[in-house]
């Protein structure tokens, strides 16, 4: 068992399907974490935290909302590691656009207050913001056309209309680029005293210590359970070409070992498969030909978009979980929260 007795590590965000799962492990590793939530009165997002190992001897919890920022002071105190997974929720709003700029104006307000959080500490090393690959979309800035691979070179153009957008997309997706971009200004324009990181993630599935289905598992077995979903699923496949997925293990263990580096700023993407929405179609197919897959779900596209991202597996991270693995685990995790029978 690693020793980390005495360091402190504050992750935002903490209650979400990513965040609980990365204070899960940094408590099984002895750090003490600062966890924060966005209500201490929700029994079952603290009961789910209080009952992680390690949690009574090294969990303090903190209440603090990205709408105010500034909630974040206190639990950033102390740290030596920051993880900001914290965003905005999406509120109700008669008109997309003002559901856009108040999301972005949140998020980026949000990195600002949290990156000055953090240079005020006096203490904290490195900053790591869980960045999405929605904001990575390898389509050229006229929309016409995609570039031949997927990196970290690749920015989303904010200024053109992707297909299958519904309310709330392009919301979510303006405001996980901006604050990215905000984010990674940091690098350019400061002293070095604070480094900061950014992991671009994929759909995250496999497996969940939460009691309802994520948004992302989700996604990644729409074309089985939910025909609303599978249209986010196609919104992200117009966005990056492809869709990028990663198990959340893989996820977890890629914010820790960017954390535990000796040093290491950037942009990383992070994501062990880059499959059209076809290939999961055909996955289900081929391993559970019991599912009956609709023919409008499966679109084949034939885009000859590679993934060109080797930035994580430089540094010498290596992903422990492929493909199938995490489709897999996906359709396990349903079958167990009742979303349709067992096809075994």
């Amino acid at each position: 068992m690693e020793e980390n007795t005495g360091c402190k590590v504050c992750v935002t965000g903490s209650s979400g399907y990513i965040g609980s799962w990365i204070v899960k492990r940094l408590l099984e590793k002895r750090y003490i974490v600062h966890a924060t939530l966005r209500n201490l009165g929700d029994p079952n997002k603290v009961g789910l935290l209080k009952s992680l190992t390690n949690a009574e001897r090294n969990l303090r919890l903190f209440e603090a909302d990205i709408y105010s920022p500034n909630d974040y002071e206190r639990a950033i105190q102390g740290c030596k590691y920051v993880i900001h997974l914290a965003t905005p929720v999406l509120r109700d709003f008669k008109d997309e656009s003002n559901q856009t700029e108040e999301t972005s104006e949140a998020a980026v307000g949000g990195i600002r207050s949290i990156m000055e959080s953090c240079r005020r500490s006096g203490t904290v090393k490195r900053l790591i913001y869980t960045a999405s690959v929605v904001a990575a979309s390898p389509i050229q800035d006229d929309g016409k056309a995609f570039k031949p691979s997927m990196d970290e070179s690749c920015w989303t153009p904010l200024n053109i209309s992707f297909p299958y957008t519904i309310e709330g997309l392009m919301a979510y997706t303006h405001s996980k680029t901006l604050s990215e971009k905000e984010l990674l200004r940091f690098n350019r324009d400061e002293d070095g005293q604070l480094e900061v990181v950014s992991l671009n993630c994929g759909v995250v599935g496999g497996d969940t210590i939460l009691s309802i289905m994520p948004e992302s598992m989700a996604m990644l077995v729409s074309q089985i359970i939910d025909n609303k979903r599978y249209a986010v699923l196609r919104f992200l496949e117009e966005v990056n070409g492809n869709v990028p997925i990663v198990h959340i293990e893989d996820v977890c263990e890629a914010h820790i070992f960017c954390m535990e580096k000796s040093s290491l700023n950037g942009r990383f993407l992070c994501a062990s498969a880059y499959l059209a929405s076809a290939e999961i179609a055909s996955h289900w197919r081929k391993y559970h030909p019991d599912i009956n897959i609709a023919e409008e779900l499966v679109e084949d596209l034939g885009r000859e978009i590679v993934w060109g991202s080797t930035k994580l597996k430089e540094i010498r991270f290596e992903y422990k979980f492929n493909a199938k693995m995490i489709l897999d685990g996906s359709l396990k995790c349903a079958q167990r929260m009742g979303h349709f029978c067992s096809t075994d």
